[in-house]
């Protein structure tokens, strides 16, 4: 991009908005209008930059999840019949998913990055967290590789043991984590024991 055609191109607004200042206000001083001018000028310039803001944090997203996309690969679907209910729903805080054994590297293909309230579910055949507002996600039970407690995930610290994080693998075989942080931390043992031969076995 030529910067100086940009900063050429800002002197017409600039011109064009102070004319519309001394028009509205024909008895004003050029000081005052000159103040004026200013404060409106500099109010649009926060506006324009909050717009560059949310523009270059749009944008980014998409260019990471493009860059994810064939690392994650094929996210499985919530299946019709997930099995006989084993545990909950118990409710929370769904923080995100990253790529094993980040606890900061999010996920952002296929929404995986969206904290939104949310339910954990265990059934025979996986688990399920429903998301309000989100889509919801499915860990197949083959796939889990452990669940476990953390302190922190997905770049949100909770403080020993507050979030409930399940490891499990993706079809293409890449690990993940998924953290939950539950409104009552006392389902937590629950979930762990659960898993705990799975992960044994590992």
């Amino acid at each position: 991009m030529n910067r100086g055609w940009v900063r050429a191109g800002a002197v017409v607004p600039a011109a064009v908005l102070a004319v519309v200042v001394l028009h509205i206000g024909p008895d004003w001083t050029w000081g005052k209008a000159v103040i004026n001018v200013l404060i409106v000028g500099g109010t649009l310039a926060v506006l324009v930059g909050l717009a560059r803001m949310v523009h270059m944090v749009a944008t980014g997203a998409g260019r990471k999840a493009h860059e994810q996309a064939p690392t994650v690969g094929e996210i499985p679907a919530v299946p019709d019949n997930p099995g006989a209910l084993l545990r909950g729903p118990d409710s929370g805080l769904y923080l995100g998913t990253t790529f094993a054994p980040s606890w900061q590297n999010k996920i952002t293909v296929g929404g995986l990055s969206d904290r939104a309230a949310a339910n954990i579910t265990e059934f025979s055949d996986g688990i399920e967290i429903a998301r309000q507002g989100a889509g919801d996600i499915w860990i197949p039970r083959s796939s889990v590789t452990a669940v476990r407690t953390e302190s922190g995930h997905a770049g949100k610290v909770m403080g020993a043991g507050g979030v409930l994080v399940v490891r499990w693998a993706l079809p293409n075989g890449t690990e993940v984590d998924s953290g939950i942080r539950a409104d009552d931390k006392a389902v937590y043992s629950g979930w762990v024991d659960d898993f705990a031969a799975t992960e044994s076995d590992q």
